[in-house]
């Protein structure tokens, strides 16, 4: 059989999110680690935009489906399996023996708060990375920009276990690498943050044996190179 190709990042958020996505899928892929500076040519011809991740379907065949943003991989792969119901397809309701047509209210509503952060939020977090970075004045400014969203999610988990409801969701897992960036700009600042539940939220993640698979380090890939196969674990 064979499988779909994630060329994939180590510590590139939205290749992370892909991982968990697939992971948590238990969907077998086969994964290609790459450098940047150092695109294969097999990534390049499957996607020219040259960003990871790419997600290649069916390699075998001239003008194979290619996904290659990370939030449309996490829904091809959890529209295919999803054991733990994260996109929280259980809530289709049905009249008359049809399905109903439009996304479940859960679903909408994790695709909104996504929306925000990958936007809204990451365009505050660039910002604050590089005050951080290069030493500028402006840095509290940059960081209060961010407390905003984090304080939604701050509040959120103060209502429920995960994002959503007590249940872990599509929306813990696309935010879990951005409020991991986060956390990692001031370090000693964040363990003293007012935000004990996003810092239990993410510990519980960044603690867990998945996280652990899931930023595994894995050779560089190359033609010659074993296949590694990931998610079916």
């Amino acid at each position: 059989m064979t499988l779909p190709i994630l060329y994939s990042l180590r510590n590139c958020p939205y290749a992370m999110r892909a991982r968990l996505a697939i992971y948590k899928s238990k969907l077998p892929v086969e994964l290609r680690d790459i450098v940047l500076k150092n695109k294969p040519a097999e990534m390049l011809a499957a996607s020219p935009k040259g960003t990871v991740p790419v997600l290649v379907l069916d390699s075998n065949i001239n003008g194979c489906e290619v996904i290659d943003e990370s939030l449309n991989i996490m829904l091809w792969v959890l529209g295919k399996r999803d054991p733990l119901n994260l996109l929280r397809a259980a809530a289709l309701s049905t009249q008359l023996g049809k399905i109903d047509i439009e996304p479940p209210a859960k679903l909408v509503d994790m695709l909104s708060l996504i929306d925000l952060f990958d936007h809204e939020f990451k365009t505050c977090l660039e910002a604050y990375k590089c005050a951080k970075r290069y030493h500028e004045t402006n840095l509290e400014d940059c960081r209060q920009a961010c407390e905003v969203y984090i304080q939604n999610l701050e509040q959120r988990l103060s209502e429920h276990a995960y994002l959503l409801d007590n249940d872990e969701s599509l929306a813990d897992l696309a935010l879990l690498p951005f409020i991991r960036q986060f956390a990692r700009i001031e370090r000693q600042w964040y363990l003293q943050s007012p935000y004990p539940n996003v810092k239990r939220w993410l510990n519980q993640y960044l603690q867990s044996p998945m996280f652990t698979k899931v930023m595994a380090k894995y050779p560089l890939w190359s033609p010659e190179q074993t296949v590694v196969t990931f998610g079916d674990i």
